[in-house]
C-alpha cells in the first residue's frame, strides 16, 4: 500500500486551509512538499480530490467522501503514537487522558465533580475539558478535535453518534424580591434573559416554554448562564435555567423559584460522538452508563 499518513495530513490541511501554501504553513512543511503530497494522493486514487477555483482549492465530491475517514484514521494514529510515547500499552487504552468538550452549563456545573472522583481513583489521568455553546462542541466533535462532547440542547447534524446522557431540571428564577407566584399572562408579559441562538440552553428552554407562552414580550440576551443569573439577581428579567447552575445563588437567598402554571420543566442531555473516534474507558469512568 502506497498510501501515508503524510498524504492524508496534507490533504486534510488542504481541505481545512484552503490551499497548499497555507496548509503547509499550518502543518509546518513547504509548499511544493504539500503539493506533491497531493499529487501523490490524487495518483493512488486515480482522481482529482479538489476542484481548482483560483488560487484555492475546494473539495469535490471524491474529496468530501474521503475527509471525514482520513481525519478519524489520523486522530487513531495521534493516540496510538501518544500512548507509545507515554509508555502506555495501546491495548489496555492507558495512560489515561480524555479529551471533552461541553456545553456552559454542563462544563461548569456538573462535570467538575465527576472530573474530581475520577482524578481521585485514577492520580495519574489526564482530562483536557473545552467549553463553548452547543453549536460549538458539535462542531469540536465533527472535527474529531474532541473525544466526546455534552450537549444541553439536540444535535441536529448528520453522521454524528448521539445518545441521552441524563435529565436535567430546569426551573423559572427571578430576583428575590419578585412576587413568588405568577399567572401565565405575567409570564407572557414579563421580560425573559435569554441564552444566544445556538446555545442549548436557548433551544431548550424555547421548546419548554413557548407551547405555553406562545411567545415572548420582551427579551434580553446575555452570553452565559453566569451572566443570565447576575441579571435576574438584579432584576432585570425572568431565567428559566439549570437547577444545578442555581445551587448557591438559591441557597444565598438572591434568586427565588417561581410557582407558576407550568408543568414541571426538564430538558435532555446529549453525549455526541464521532464514529471515527474509539471508546475509550476512561469515558465510562467520567461519564457513567449512557442510554440509547
Amino acid at each position: 500500500m502506497r498510501l501515508t499518513l503524510r498524504q492524508l495530513q496534507v490533504f486534510v490541511a488542504i481541505a481545512d486551509q484552503g490551499s497548499t501554501t497555507a496548509a503547509g504553513q499550518a502543518i509546518a512543511l513547504s509548499q511544493s512538499a504539500s503539493s506533491a503530497a497531493l499529487q501523490e494522493l490524487e495518483a493512488h486514487f486515480d482522481t482529482p480530490l479538489f476542484d481548482r477555483i483560483g488560487r484555492r482549492l475546494a473539495l469535490n465530491g471524491h474529496g468530501r467522501a474521503l475527509l471525514e475517514p482520513a481525519r478519524a484514521l489520523l486522530v487513531n494514529a495521534a493516540d496510538l503514537e501518544r500512548q507509545l510515547a507515554a509508555g502506555g500499552d495501546p491495548s489496555q487504552g492507558a495512560p489515561l487522558r480524555l479529551v471533552l468538550a461541553a456545553s456552559t452549563t454542563i462544563g461548569n456545573y456538573l462535570l467538575p465533580p465527576r472530573i474530581a472522583e475520577l482524578l481521585r481513583q485514577a492520580p495519574q489521568a489526564e482530562v483536557d475539558l473545552r467549553i463553548d455553546n452547543s453549536a460549538g462542541v458539535v462542531a469540536a466533535v465533527q472535527r474529531l478535535d474532541v473525544d466526546a462532547g455534552l450537549i444541553e440542547g439536540p444535535c441536529h447534524e448528520r453522521g454524528l453518534q448521539v445518545t441521552a446522557w441524563q435529565q436535567d431540571p430546569l426551573v423559572i428564577v427571578a430576583a428575590a424580591d419578585a412576587p413568588p407566584r405568577w399567572s401565565l399572562d405575567e409570564l407572557r408579559a414579563a421580560r425573559w434573559l435569554l441564552r444566544e441562538p445556538g446555545s442549548g440552553t436557548r433551544e431548550a428552554v424555547e421548546q419548554a416554554l413557548l407551547p405555553h407562552l406562545r411567545g415572548f414580550a420582551q427579551t434580553l440576551q446575555l452570553g452565559n448562564t453566569e451572566a443570565i443569573k447576575q441579571a435576574a439577581i438584579a432584576g432585570l428579567g425572568l431565567a428559566c435555567l439549570s437547577r444545578h447552575a442555581l445551587e448557591e445563588a438559591l441557597a444565598l437567598g438572591r434568586l427565588r423559584i417561581l410557582e407558576t402554571p407550568l408543568p414541571a420543566l426538564h430538558r435532555t442531555l446529549w453525549l455526541v460522538r464521532h464514529p471515527g473516534k474509539r471508546w475509550l474507558p476512561g469515558l465510562q469512568a467520567l461519564l457513567g452508563e449512557v442510554s440509547g
